[in-house]
């Protein structure tokens, strides 16, 4: 790992030490495949004859697919049906993109570095399909004790039901819990379920940790 990496993986095990368990998401916190999964939206988008601006990617990021369409669709006046969009952008990401992923080195590597010491969670906003092949590339499938996944809540991120989830089935009280996040939902999400939380992506801003 680079210098920058190194303290910033420093960092996060300081910060992490008093918690019984790891709850990550899994794209743009442990996988560096946001630019990926923008481009799938914006491409599905462009067949069906819409041009789309991609920050609303960036700006719901952890919101699980069929959301960020419905919220396209109420923005843009767009009529996409959002389980035939959703369909298309996996099935586009699994063919074309998902053996290109890259980890976010230091996350994983604190993931890795805790395997077997503390429970571990990943709990995403994208399909299981997805994940479990993304934790695959990575390299990190096995240390993950529980997955939660899109549809498999009632409500996902940003309302808490998919981290209180991965919480009961590792058997681990909220409180006891650290979320590492790279998105507004996922903090909102660890906020509402009385859960610690990191930006992982904004290490070196102050209050960006904890809540």
């Amino acid at each position: 790992m680079t210098t920058a990496n190194i303290a910033r993986l420093e960092k996060l095990t300081a910060l992490s030490s008093p918690f019984k368990a790891y709850l990550y998401d899994c794209d743009g916190t442990l996988a560096d495949n946001m630019a990926a999964h923008k481009e799938t939206y914006i491409r599905v988008a462009w067949d069906e004859g819409f041009e789309m601006d991609g920050a609303i990617v960036d700006e719901l990021a952890g919101w699980p697919v069929m959301k960020v369409v419905e919220e396209m669709n109420r923005r843009y006046g767009t009529s996409f049906d959002p389980v035939i969009f959703n369909e298309q952008k996996y099935r586009l990401f699994l063919d074309e993109y998902i053996d290109r992923t890259l980890p976010v080195k230091f996350v994983v590597e604190h993931l890795r570095q805790h395997a077997g010491k503390v429970n571990i969670a990943v709990v995403s906003g994208s399909s299981r399909g997805a994940v479990e092949r993304t934790l695959r590339a990575l390299g990190i499938d096995q240390f993950v004790k529980v997955t939660v996944c899109a549809g498999e809540t009632p409500l996902g991120k940003p309302y808490p039901h998919p981290l209180l989830k991965a919480a009961a089935l590792l058997g681990v009280e909220p409180k006891d819990c650290l979320v590492f996040e790279d998105g507004q939902a996922g903090v909102t999400a660890a906020k509402a379920a009385g859960m610690s939380w990191v930006r992982i992506d904004r290490l070196d801003e102050p209050e960006q940790f904890f809540g």
